[in-house]
């Protein structure tokens, strides 16, 4: 089985951030928590952003301190084992302002490996 190469992950990472975004548009935190389908696909496209980074070398993570990796893989590792203790607060901070911070980054990162 031959290996993924890394460079696919950011371009993972920037469709998984475009769905959460996509997916939550027009939406407000109530809305949002009440609405099941859509939470729960956020809540996945989230996780599946914070793994794909995880597959990023360290020193391509390194070169972009602009980009939060810590902390975007240690949200991935707190919604997978703390699933029933999700703070839809912070869980909404992240896709209202952290998502569309980090969308641009990631793009300029992907052109810049290109």
């Amino acid at each position: 089985m031959s290996e993924r190469r890394w460079q696919f992950y950011i371009d993972d990472m920037i469709d998984f951030a475009e769905k959460v975004l996509a997916y939550t548009a027009g939406f407000d935190q109530s809305r949002f928590v009440a609405s099941g389908l859509t939470y729960d696909a956020t809540v996945r496209n989230l996780e599946l952003l914070g793994e794909a980074a995880s597959h990023v070398p360290r020193e391509v993570r390194a070169s972009a301190p602009e980009i939060p990796w810590r902390q975007i893989i240690a949200t991935r590792n707190r919604l997978i084992h703390a699933y029933l203790g999700i703070d839809n607060d912070i869980l909404w901070n992240i896709i209202e302002e952290d998502i569309p911070a980090l969308l641009p980054n990631l793009k300029q990162l992907k052109k810049r490996l290109d």
